[in-house]
């Protein structure tokens, strides 16, 4: 109850928390490059879970023609009592074949088609229960020995970075020392701006933040492109199990910040940005597809009725003809009735003067009789 000289709305957060957790939350997430770059280790990694159990290894000649596919996993967490509905949608066959010219093409198609459906839902009457199946954000992996971004890298991103919030990630970083990171990730973000390809922007601090807060911001928008290890193995450090990766020359830890980004990207795509993405793509990339689309749309119902009059045109000159000629015999027929009018004056006007004249003559007869 709010207490005296209060109204009680300072507990709407509190309203919106618990409706919200009752309803959960959804996040899909998209992940793309080639094969072998650890995309299934590092989504089992981040979400603790093994989403591609039955997945087949394909050899050298099955990948040589193969298509890009899209798989799309589901799957429901729950921590302290919130759920979370977390879509995977992944690409494989991306990049392996010799011929990736339009490799782009079938992940376009895609995200605009989850577009489109949500575009329909909302437009329909139903519109309690729609399901957001548009993609949040997509992990593009960078191979670690590619020296920069290759042409299909940046053809995929230019094509892509105004539908989706595009994420880039070096995979394998355990393959690069420190400062082999740092000049590929300075590279990367060099050859980024020089083809104008927009990336997701970390939106920028409140100023009321504390500085914790602010620290760790900084840190995040200074990691991008995160380089990033995954494994699901648990291994033995000083008395510590830890998920990592075992080499003759020591211990890769996932989880520990000097080896990897790993952790920086978990708590950017989770604890600290997951709303501003899901905000991003429904306020930014679908609203440009929504704009887009409803303009088309107006252009074609332009070009539809500019077409009709035109085919309308001869029928409406045609209509015009005939009621030309329809006056003209309408005239024509006025001035017949106005002479038979005039004519039957005159046959009047004859007929009273012959009568006149019968009458004259009788009188006349009748005088000369008398005379006589």
């Amino acid at each position: 109850m709010p207490s005296v000289g209060e109204i009680g709305f300072a507990t709407l957060p509190e309203q919106i928390h618990r409706k919200s957790v009752k309803k959960g939350f959804d996040f899909t997430m998209m992940v793309v490059g080639e094969s072998g770059l650890g995309k299934s280790t590092l989504i089992n990694s981040l979400f603790l879970t093994d989403l591609y159990k039955e997945r087949k290894i394909l050899n050298v000649e099955e990948k040589l023609d193969r298509t890009v596919d899209v798989e799309k996993k589901t799957m429901e967490i729950e921590e302290k009592g919130v759920k979370l509905k977390l879509t995977i949608v992944d690409t494989p066959g991306f990049g392996d074949a010799v011929n990736c010219e339009e490799n782009w093409m079938v992940i376009e198609n895609y995200i605009t088609d989850q577009f489109n459906q949500f575009f329909k839902d909302e437009s329909g009457l139903n519109r309690k229960n729609i399901v957001d199946n548009r993609v949040h954000c997509c992990l593009y992996f960078i191979p670690p020995w590619g020296h920069g971004l290759r042409p299909l890298d940046i053809e995929f991103m230019k094509r892509l970075h105004q539908k989706v919030n595009i994420i880039p990630v070096i995979a394998k970083a355990d393959t690069l020392n420190t400062n082999e990171i740092r000049r590929l990730k300075d590279k990367i973000l060099r050859e980024l701006e020089e083809n104008e390809v927009h990336v997701y922007q970390l939106p920028e601090c409140d100023s009321d933040e504390d500085d914790e807060f602010k620290q760790q911001d900084r840190e995040l928008k200074q990691s991008i492109p995160f380089a990033v290890i995954g494994s699901t193995q648990v291994v033995e450090v000083n008395g510590r199990r830890v998920r990592g990766r075992i080499y003759p020359w020591g211990i890769v830890e996932v989880e520990n910040p000097v080896h990897s980004d790993f952790l920086k990207l978990r708590t950017f795509l989770v604890s600290t940005h997951m709303q501003d993405l899901k905000d991003v793509t429904r306020d930014v990339h679908y609203e440009n597809y929504r704009a887009q689309y409803l303009t088309k749309i107006s252009q074609q119902s332009a070009r539809e009725r500019g077409k009709l009059r035109r085919d309308s045109k001869p029928c409406e000159e045609s209509a015009v003809e005939t009621d030309w000629l329809l006056q003209q015999k309408e005239e024509e027929i006025r001035r017949m009735q106005d002479m038979l009018n005039q004519m039957q004056q005159k046959l009047k006007a004859a007929g009273r003067d012959s009568s006149e004249n019968g009458t004259d003559s009788d009188s006349r007869k009748d005088t000369e009789s008398v005379d006589i």
